[in-house]
């Protein structure tokens, strides 16, 4: 093969700082609304739910946010995380692409998840917090949450989504191995969760479902705050450590990204990846081509309305402008669980309506023969989710085949499938279905969004 095919940085090349898009964007992000007044949220609104620095963070204009040492110290335990060149997928595709992929998967908990769990987890403590209460689909968030909370003194209870909770009980297990509770959503600890089980004792869940149950009890108590692992732009932001790297490691590798690939479900790995890219390119760099591909199951980018909607099912959380279904929409049980969620991050949302990235959607069957693909010329198996970004990586090769192009595709692969191994098993006895939304539940949910007069 000649080349070399890993791209590894030193210690010292770990960045000192998060970038924030928000400093560079041609058209500010949509004001989060009060769900009450429908007039936009300030820091007190927000405060019974995440500490001030996180809470500040979210609003920042500021181009870069110093990562704290000591969240700097745990992230040396993985990071600065390898890039590949997939030289073998390559030439299993006979494409003149060059394919490179981040490899998130080498964090404790397997995804790229710590890297906004470890800064949550720590704000936290230093604001006196001693429980945070969160949901989780596949589990990817709920363990790494997990992992972060045993690392601070800071104890977790992780609403999952009850039909992830039947699917992957080993998720459950790392969870519980962390010090995490973990309960099935929608549970009877909440009013939330009570509700929804008597209309239907045997609800599959729904992200949304378990955004609720979390919220509703941070709430109610001082010592405990919520944390969410997507969609919120201080999240996002945490996420860009992965995007820094890789143009310092794409530099390594003579190369320069012409597409930008990443799955979407909340919007987190994605914008890791993709945000100080796009950042370079609105201060004047290079046009790049980014897609986010997304589950034809729960399509928020390309079926979804752009609107102000609720983050959750139960109506506790403030409103923002998203690409929704409709917070009452419950997306079939496929299983990239990580991917149910039925909005897209405000800032991932945004960028969609500037026409600065594109946006896919593929159906879980098609995800798991690109991702069986993968590992059978590279090696490592991927998370049903970062399926989805190996799927549209190979679209992107299998075009420049056909249009006889040598770009440069660049995706990020978000997490490992060491804890998804039922779902394969399912692929190859042939069990693993396309499963369909019903299109009148997605029309009554999308006809319940809130009235909302746009600011300004």
């Amino acid at each position: 093969m000649g080349d070399q095919v890993k791209f590894v940085l030193d210690e010292s090349q770990m960045p000192k700082d998060w970038y924030n898009l928000a400093s560079d964007l041609p058209v500010p992000l949509p004001p989060v609304l009060h769900p009450g007044t429908k007039k936009p949220v300030g820091p007190d609104d927000l405060a019974p739910l995440f500490p001030m620095e996180l809470i500040l963070q979210e609003v920042s204009q500021q181009r870069h946010v110093e990562i704290p040492e000591p969240v700097r110290d745990v992230y040396r335990q993985w990071r600065p995380s390898p890039l590949f060149r997939a030289r073998r997928l390559e030439q299993a595709l006979q494409t003149p692409a060059k394919i490179y992929y981040k490899y998130e998967g080498v964090s404790p908990a397997g995804s790229h998840k710590p890297n906004t769990a470890v800064p949550q987890a720590f704000y936290n403590r230093e604001a006196g917090i001693t429980k945070l209460t969160t949901e989780t689909g596949a589990g990817q968030w709920g363990s790494s949450l997990a992992f972060a909370g045993a690392l601070f003194g800071v104890t977790v209870q992780v609403f999952q989504v009850r039909v992830s909770y039947d699917q992957k009980p080993y998720r459950r297990a790392l969870m519980e191995t962390y010090g995490a509770q973990c309960i099935a959503s929608p549970s009877n600890l909440t009013q939330s969760g009570r509700a929804i089980l008597e209309k239907d004792a045997n609800h599959p869940g729904s992200l949304g479902i378990a955004i609720s149950e979390a919220v509703e009890l941070a709430a109610q108590r001082e010592d405990t705050k919520y944390a969410l692992g997507s969609v919120l732009n201080h999240v996002l932001m945490h996420q860009t450590v992965v995007g820094q790297e890789s143009m310092l490691q794409m530099e390594m590798a003579g190369d320069d990204p012409d597409v930008l690939v990443g799955c979407t479900g909340g919007g987190s790995n994605f914008a890791g990846l993709v945000f100080p890219w796009l950042g370079q390119q609105l201060r004047g760099g290079r046009k790049r081509r980014i897609v986010a591909v997304e589950p034809a199951a729960c399509p928020s980018l390309t079926r979804g309305r752009y609107a102000y909607d609720f983050g959750d099912t139960g109506h506790l959380t403030p409103l923002t402008k998203m690409h929704t279904l409709g917070s009452t929409f419950t997306p079939p049980g496929f299983h990239a669980g990580g991917l149910r969620y039925p909005g897209m991050a405000p800032f991932v949302s945004h960028l969609k309506e500037l026409d600065l990235i594109e946006a896919s959607a593929y159906h879980q069957k098609n995800g798991f023969e690109a991702g069986v693909m993968f590992a059978r010329a590279e090696g490592i198996v991927p998370a049903p989710e970062a399926n989805h970004a190996v799927r549209g990586a190979i679209e992107e090769a299998l075009r420049c085949k056909r249009e006889g192009k040598s770009e440069v595709i660049l995706f990020n692969l978000c997490g490992h499938g060491h804890f998804d191994m039922q779902a394969y098993t399912d692929y190859f006895a042939g069990k693993l279905v396309d499963q369909h939304y019903d299109e009148a539940e997605l029309a009554m949910a999308l006809a319940g969004l809130p009235s909302v007069s746009e600011p300004g």
